[in-house]
């Protein structure tokens, strides 16, 4: 198990590293992560939902992705509120306090999943959530030493020496743990390392003899990776192309990973604009999928997008919606039985002749097919996958954006004047063809297709060549 003394010290990373090399190696290895708090997930192939990180670790180990690699999602719908997942479904939504003591019942259905997955695979590689140092989260613990004594299996600890104080961070989170925890983790893992390392030498040898635990590995500060963010957006630098898109950061966004393509083209520019940023014009503006699409269609109200989806409009620009964006585009979105909080109706921006009805049933499924808002005669292929609790009806004559393999009916909208486009699809930058396709749409006439894909494969690689060190440390432990 790998385990963090903070939140993003690269436990995620780790895990995919140490999944990849196992892989290289002929073993029959699965990521597992019990409890993820994430707004960023993906669909399985036995039709649930699980995190993006969980996705990105069962591609490194070469296998399709599971709902026992996560057995436990939480949704956050509020500061202290939750969609509760259990085995890739909607269980219920509970408020902190009450799912805190749901977490006997959680832990059930994670060690069903742990069984299963010892069944299959030779080595489970297991990644923790948060710091097993919150002491006022250690009772009924599922995610980090409560599930490791649990399944009494050893301990990796990372910290990221990027943050500074990485010696405190690993004494620290020691001094937070019982005896039996201390003595389960194996040794350390320093992340995100770059300098002359034998500055750090000195520093090394110190907490080895303070702790008695060695160092396993001091891992690289690696730029350039193309990895699925677990959770925030994790960062707010652009890039320094020539076409610009702008996405709201709204408080619940939900699958920002649909614009890693885009991050990662050369000729675009790309900007999350967070809340009282100046918004600055654009050629393209997407609104993005959210966890709770009307009270984030009122914060982007508050914040003045509103208006400037009408300027941006009337100059010409380009909008997309995705998913809870795509809601948001139409005219109403209703919600009878109270999905997002109080049941009620608010008014959309008004933009797309759609109405949307929030349900109580999540769709959860890939897909594959064709873009239909292309005049090409041979339509661009799109991959993508839903996750969304809502149907949304469009008046007959609007033209659908996407026409999906083995489905009869369009796939989303698009506007009478071809300005503005909404659709469920998640990822639907992706695909090479898609993303390029997209993109001449809303006015960057170019040739550079961005395979993604290959970008993520390449990065795994990557991360599992600066993680060998791990594996052999932990060889010569045994």
């Amino acid at each position: 198990m790998v385990q963090g003394t903070t939140s993003d010290a690269g436990k995620s990373t780790v895990v995919a590293a140490l999944c990849r090399l196992l892989q290289r190696q002929g073993v029959r290895v699965a990521p597992m992560k019990p409890q993820n708090m994430a707004l960023n997930s993906a669909v399985t192939v036995d039709g649930g939902e699980i995190g993006r990180a969980q996705a990105l670790q069962a591609q490194a180990a070469g296998i399709l992705p599971h709902t026992d690699m996560n057995p436990v999602l939480l949704k956050p719908s509020s500061d202290t509120g939750a969609q509760i997942i259990i085995h890739g479904k909607v269980r219920a939504d509970m408020q902190a306090r009450d799912y805190d003591q749901y977490k006997t019942v959680a832990m059930g259905a994670v060690l069903e999943s742990y069984q299963r997955l010892q069944q299959q695979y030779q080595v489970i590689v297991v990644e923790g959530a948060g710091s097993p140092a919150e002491v006022n989260l250690r009772e009924r613990d599922i995610a980090n030493m409560g599930f490791a004594e649990a399944v009494d299996c050893p301990v990796i600890l990372v910290a990221d020496i990027d943050r500074g104080g990485v010696f405190a961070h690993f004494l620290g989170t020691l001094a937070c743990l019982s005896e039996s925890e201390q003595n389960r983790i194996v040794g350390f893992v320093i992340n995100r390392f770059r300098g002359d390392i034998s500055l750090l030498e000195p520093g090394l040898r110190w907490l080895e003899e303070k702790t008695g635990k060695p160092v396993l590995a001091v891992l690289p500060y690696l730029h350039g990776l193309q990895l699925d963010a677990e959770d925030a957006i994790q960062s707010s630098q652009h890039g320094s192309g020539r076409f610009r898109i702008i996405v709201p950061a709204i408080p619940r966004i939900s699958n920002h990973t649909d614009f890693d393509a885009l991050r990662a083209h050369p000729e675009v520019d790309l900007q999350f604009i967070g809340p009282d940023q100046a918004i600055p014009a654009a050629d393209l503006i997407i609104l993005p999928g959210s966890k709770n699409t009307r009270a984030d269609l009122e914060f982007l109200r508050q914040q003045g997008w509103e208006a400037v989806l009408h300027q941006h409009l009337r100059y010409g620009g380009k909008l997309i919606g995705i998913c809870g964006g795509y809601q948001m585009l139409g005219q109403q979105i209703s919600d009878t039985h109270g999905v997002e909080g109080a049941p009620g109706t608010t008014a959309g921006f008004g933009l797309l002749d759609t109405v949307t009805e929030l349900t109580l049933e999540k769709r959860l499924q890939q897909v594959t097919g064709l873009c239909a808002f292309t005049p090409e005669a041979e339509p661009a292929r799109v991959t993508g996958y839903e996750i969304h609790m809502g149907v949304t009806h469009a008046r007959s004559s609007l033209a659908a954006a996407f026409s999906l393999d083995g489905q009869t009916e369009g796939e989303g909208a698009v506007s009478d004047d071809g300005q503005i486009l909404g659709s469920y699809l998640h990822g639907m930058f992706d695909h090479p063809e898609a993303c390029q396709a997209l993109l001449r749409w809303a006015g960057l006439r170019s040739e550079h297709k961005v395979d993604l894909a290959a970008l993520r494969e390449q990065s795994i690689d990557r991360i599992a060549d600066a993680a060998a060190p791990i594996l052999d440390a932990l060889a010569r432990l045994d």
